[in-house]
């Protein structure tokens, strides 16, 4: 540096050391306030910081765990940007890309929609009771709404047919910029890739998958539940769906319509009571969406909730906790969830 200063010298005075840095310290001063550049976003409170890492370390298993101020703009991220399976979380997705629909005008809520014994999937899918003869009449709005409250599977596949299939739901991730979220096959050939069958129509009805599921070999399962957990289909970062549901609150995805009637769909959400909602202090709103996967020896692929919680005052916060895999009964990672509400409650009281 010294020989720098030298050679640029036009007197034989040398600047001493003090003027130097002091000249340094104003480049690097200047150098930080260019015009036009993006400031960095405010820093998640320390104190929650610390109760969410520890939260998420104490828990044995494969977790992530993120929080958006949607007000004030800190993001909070543990393990936030470890990819996880989604499991029914991803019916939001699909529930956004109809509504993006109805908003360019191409979709109606009651647009009329016939569910028949074909569009069946597995699992829950309590709109097969309804399904007799011809089929069920129906329309797009109570297929949102059985995916969103109830989170019935063939509702929710019936819906991402009408809209265009995987890749219509595909294309309004990226056009929105969602970020790292990915979008499975669909219910029938997700679930039978994770049991590590075959889809077939037989498995729609009575006990038939659970039975063709039994007959696999124990080495057949935990190879095809091992490979989904470590590459999921439909996975996605917590930090990813937080940041996209702060979007959704802020009206930065939909239209104020749209995203209202989506909000208060998932405020009437009846899965998942003991999960993040169960920490939910009076007076307080949450629109969540709840996802599960199969069970194996103990495990689940897949145990999450998601939403948006939104404080009396109005003043919101976005959050996903996700587990990918964990040996912990389910009271413990409903406890997990609960805590993680608790700590972000708790400092939003004290301000």
């Amino acid at each position: 540096m010294a020989m720098a200063v030298l050679a640029g010298c036009q007197t034989t005075q040398i600047p001493n050391a003090s003027s130097v840095l002091a000249s340094a310290v104003a480049g690097v001063r200047t150098s930080m306030a260019i015009p036009g550049a993006v400031p960095l976003p405010p820093m998640a409170p320390s104190r929650l910081v610390t109760s969410v890492e520890m939260l998420r370390r104490q828990f044995s298993g494969i977790t992530g765990v993120a929080i958006k101020s949607v007000d004030k703009g800190w993001v909070l991220s543990s393990n936030g940007n470890l990819r996880l399976p989604q499991q029914s979380v991803s019916k939001l997705w699909v529930a956004m890309a109809a509504l993006d629909l109805r908003d360019q005008g191409r979709l109606r809520l009651d647009d009329a929609v016939t569910v028949t014994r074909d569009d069946l999937t597995l699992f829950h899918q309590p709109i097969a009771a309804m399904v007799k003869g011809d089929g069920y009449k129906t329309n797009v709005g109570e297929l949102l709404q059985r995916a969103l409250t109830t989170s019935d599977n063939t509702a929710n596949d019936r819906l991402l047919r009408f809209i265009g299939g995987p890749e219509a739901v595909r294309l309004f991730i990226k056009r929105k910029a969602l970020g790292d979220i990915q979008f499975g096959p669909g219910e029938r050939l997700l679930q039978s890739r994770t049991a590590g069958l075959e889809w077939r129509p037989e498995f729609a009805f009575g006990n038939a998958f659970t039975r063709a599921r039994a007959q696999l070999s124990e080495t057949t399962r935990i190879a095809a539940y091992q490979e989904y957990i470590a590459n999921p289909p439909d996975g996605a970062a917590p930090l990813a769906i937080a940041t996209a549901l702060a979007k959704l609150k802020k009206g930065e995805l939909l239209s104020e319509t749209s995203t209202r009637y989506l909000i208060e769909t998932m405020e009437a959400s009846k899965t998942g009571k003991m999960r993040l909602r169960g920490a939910v202090p009076e007076g307080w709103r949450f629109g969540h969406k709840t996802g599960t996967g199969q069970d194996l020896g103990g495990h689940t692929a897949g145990y999450n909730d998601v939403g948006v919680l939104t404080a009396p005052d109005g003043r919101s916060y976005s959050l996903a906790v996700m587990i990918g895999d964990t040996d912990r009964p389910v009271r413990d990672r409903q406890l997990l969830m609960q805590s993680v509400v608790e700590a972000l409650v708790s400092l939003h009281d004290i301000g």
